[in-house]
């Protein structure tokens, strides 16, 4: 039986007065801050000309793990923040998250094990259950979230906290000058065209998601000579992927980019081999070398910019929302 979705009633505390903000993007990050600014009682409209299915947060595999999320003194603190609030809401099975082991692999004897500081559990991974050419492993359990799922619950969990849809293209911040006192700015690659950022830069991401075969353990191969691999095992399907091509916008899958990631992943997990192909996507991670969450200035109304997470956006979004929030300011502030 799914248990009642967790109240999450801490945002509510020390709250300014309310404001009126505009959101624009309707991706797990867009989604995730709009839910956190209406917890702390402002109104919300989120404006977007596409759904969260159908950015690239639809795409995402998606495990908690800080890829190609560039720097930012706080990173450590989104990473943590957001891993327990993934960890509170896997309590309610409508959610779609589960907490799942498994294995990054290392083939540098210096790889960044940073990331680990934020979970319970890190430990070696024994020598046999590495791929060749590996020189270690880590093994955690973390949260890995069923994106159809979870998009659909968030999207309904804002709604029925009175977050307003709008569903249209914004060109400019200023078209929403009077409709709101300040504008959060969370739509990815659009980003920087919004706030005149020449910085973002797009890092194809291909993948190719088979039926579950009963597996529940993921792994990750970041650094394969024959190309980033993962295979991460959710409720309806395995996500195999990928790329990570720096700077293209090919939206399209392609035919034998998919076939080489068959055959890493399939070498990586026997266990796959043979199976049907669900589905097959393209997501473009809207990257830059320094995630860009603080105030703009030079607009007609406030603005704060949130974008730049690369492939880590489902993974930094409840902490990166908090911080959002932390920045508004109280009604009547310059």
């Amino acid at each position: 039986m799914a248990v009642h979705s967790p109240p999450l009633t801490a945002d509510r505390e020390s709250t300014p007065p309310h404001r009126r903000i505009a959101v624009i993007g309707a991706g797990v990050m867009g989604l995730s801050i709009a839910h956190a600014l209406r917890l702390r009682g402002h109104g919300v409209t989120v404006v977007a000309d596409r759904s969260a299915t159908d950015s690239v947060s639809g795409v995402a595999a998606a495990i908690w793990f800080p890829y190609r999320s560039g720097s930012s003194p706080l990173l450590a603190s989104w990473l943590r923040r957001s891993k327990e609030r993934f960890e509170r809401l896997a309590a309610d099975d409508a959610c779609g998250i589960d907490l799942r082991a498994g294995t990054v692999v290392e083939r540098d004897e210096h790889a960044d094990r940073s990331w680990a500081a934020a979970v319970a559990d890190p430990r070696e991974a024994p020598a046999e259950a590495l791929p060749p050419g590996a020189v270690a492993g880590l093994r955690a359990t973390v949260p890995v979230i069923s994106m159809p799922h979870y998009l659909a619950w968030l999207n309904r969990r804002c709604e029925e906290l009175g977050v307003r849809f709008d569903r249209r293209t914004i060109t400019s911040v200023g078209e929403l000058e009077g409709e709101a006192d300040l504008a959060v700015v969370a739509a990815g690659m659009r980003s920087g065209d919004l706030l005149d950022d020449p910085t973002p830069y797009p890092v194809r991401g291909q993948v190719v998601r088979l039926p579950n075969p009963g597996l529940t353990e993921w792994i990750t191969d970041e650094d394969n000579p024959a190309g980033i691999t993962y295979v991460v095992p959710r409720r309806d399907d395995v996500v195999c992927g990928g790329t990570a091509d720096v700077g293209s916008y090919a939206a399209e899958p392609d035919p034998a980019t998919e076939q080489a990631i068959l055959e890493r992943a399939t070498a990586l997990v026997p266990a796959l081999r043979g199976l049907p192909v669900l589905s097959r996507a393209v997501g473009l991670r809207p990257a830059r070398n320094t995630i860009r969450l603080e105030p703009v200035e030079g607009h007609p109304l406030p603005v704060i910019a949130c974008y730049g997470h690369g492939g880590a956006g489902v993974t930094l979004s409840w902490g990166c929302a908090e911080t959002v929030c932390d920045l508004v300011p109280a009604q009547g502030a310059a």
